[in-house]
């Protein structure tokens, strides 16, 4: 069969895709082969040769030199290999082949074939150059533009590249809006192989993509004189990071803020102006938990390592600030430290130990009553003021202090 078209595919395929045309000519030839046994169930031995120089295609059917024939269709003696020539060329173990016409039904069948491999090969190829594009990639943040969306879904169109990352819902900041042509920066959270190919897992919601936004920003955290110990993020509201100073040397929260806090505004304005706790971590669990519900000052921490929670005591008005809008800054604290905390007043802790004790239950109901101060109703608005207070202190001015820091 002659092809030039075919052939020309071939060599297209190998500019445009990066296919290999040899190794691909040696697939399809045994896929063709394969393919003409199945459908015209040929006793004699058969295969497939692709000759690029000729455009050609052409079917050989081989027997193989015996000494003993025990299948004619497939095998020949050395004495009928050898007949009629002037002198012996054949051996036990060599092939005799001869080309043979094929039915007229092949063309089409292996016109299918090819399709088929062609098919599968490129698909191979695109998924071998993805991933190869992609290598070391991944917790890395990289900039996208965005191609199309969906209800759930974000598409990105990887930048230099004809390469498309998804971003879920799950991995969207909430209210962030996607606009289709915006540029967006992006977190490479994991590069999945599927029976589909490769899916990009992309995220501007994972804690990881602060930590490399600090690690970009901060040239201490790149170096290694400053390590971050742990991230707690609730994408869109606050993000709580605790940072250490490996030879002691350096002071890392000011190295992550930066002069005026030029470094930790560049990363806020990133997020949409979502708020940024940075604090400096200890090993000691009750210094560790009272700088992890920073803006708000702790009076004393009771820890309990057996449930590994901690019972914190703030000022009556320092609790809303304490909790945070919504409880954020208290459950950010206990996602930061790994501890389950409880906040309260002293004026809460009195009653609960009171109730407690059995003390309440001998009491009349007269002699112990509750002012309408002593009860915390949680104000979102009070929090949020107190929260932009807090925001206006410059940090020399507003330090947060401890009993149990001896």
């Amino acid at each position: 069969m002659v092809s030039k078209d075919f052939f020309n595919a071939l060599n297209d395929l190998e500019e445009q895709k990066n296919i290999n045309k040899d190794e691909f000519i040696q697939i399809l030839e045994s896929a063709l082969t394969s393919a003409y046994k199945k459908n015209f169930g040929e006793a004699r031995s058969a295969f497939v040769k692709l000759i690029p120089e000729k455009n050609t295609i052409k079917l050989y059917a081989y027997k193989s030199v015996v000494d003993e024939v025990e299948d004619p269709e497939k095998q020949i003696s050395v004495a009928d290999a050898n007949a009629g020539l002037s002198r012996a060329k054949y051996k036990v173990g060599d092939l005799i082949t001869e080309e043979v016409v094929p039915k007229e039904e092949f063309g089409r069948i292996a016109a299918q074939t090819a399709k088929h491999i062609i098919m599968q090969k490129i698909h191979e190829a695109e998924k071998e150059k993805l991933l190869q594009e992609m290598n070391g990639k991944e917790n890395e943040i990289i900039t996208g533009i965005i191609n199309r969306k969906d209800e759930k879904n974000v598409y990105v169109e990887i930048a230099g590249s004809n390469i498309y990352g998804v971003l879920s819902n799950y991995d969207q900041i909430p209210n962030e809006k996607y606009n289709i042509g915006d540029k967006l920066k992006v977190f490479v959270k994991q590069i999945k192989d599927t029976p589909f190919g490769p899916q990009i897992c992309l995220s501007r919601k994972a804690a990881g993509y602060v930590r490399r936004l600090l690690e970009i920003e901060v040239p201490e955290i790149e170096s290694g004189e400053v390590e971050i110990k742990s991230i707690a993020r609730e994408a869109g509201v606050r993000t709580k990071i605790a940072v250490a100073s490996v030879n002691g040397t350096i002071d890392p929260v000011g190295a992550c803020i930066g002069n005026k806090g030029a470094r930790i505004n560049t990363i806020t304005a990133e997020l949409g102006g979502e708020k940024i706790d940075v604090i400096e971590y200890s090993d000691d669990p009750f210094v560790y938990i009272a700088r992890a519900l920073s803006p708000a000052t702790v009076k004393s921490v009771e820890i309990d390592e057996l449930n590994h929670s901690a019972k914190v005591i703030v000022d009556k008005d320092k609790l809303s600030l304490a909790i945070g809008m919504n409880g954020h800054n208290v459950r950010l604290a206990a996602k930061l430290t790994g501890y389950k905390i409880d906040v309260k007043t002293e004026e809460q802790e009195v009653k609960d130990s009171m109730y407690n004790s059995g003390i309440a239950d001998k009491l009349d109901e007269n002699d112990f009553v509750l002012s309408d101060e002593d009860e915390f109703a949680f104000d979102e608005d009070t929090v949020e003021q107190e929260e932009q207070d807090v925001d206006e202190f410059d940090s020399s001015d507003f330090e947060v202090s401890f009993d149990d820091e001896k």
